[in-house]
């Protein structure tokens, strides 16, 4: 196997292209809503904290995160539920 001369122009240079528009990731709002909905059902079903101390840094950091691919008003009131539902079973 012949090894690739270092001085070649870089055959991949194209992928480098700035010409090319950015990848931009769009969320499914109705698989964002059905995760949330189904992290909230957890909660509210336990009567003491189901997730570690680990999990429950990453829920906290990562649903309102999740809520703002929905509409403004559902986020909210989504992010205020799930508050509720984390200060109510850190009480138990």
């Amino acid at each position: 196997m012949r090894q690739p001369d270092l001085f070649d122009p870089d055959p991949q240079a194209d992928l480098l292209d700035e010409a090319r528009a950015p990848v931009v990731y769009r969320a499914d709002p109705d698989k964002v809503r059905l995760e949330l909905h189904a992290l909230l059902a957890e909660m509210k079903a336990a009567s003491v904290m189901p997730w570690s101390q680990e999990d429950l840094r990453h829920h906290q950091t990562v649903f309102p995160q999740m809520s703002r691919w929905l509409p403004e008003t559902e986020a909210a009131q989504l992010c205020f539920e799930f508050t509720r539902q984390v200060e109510r079973l850190l009480a138990a």
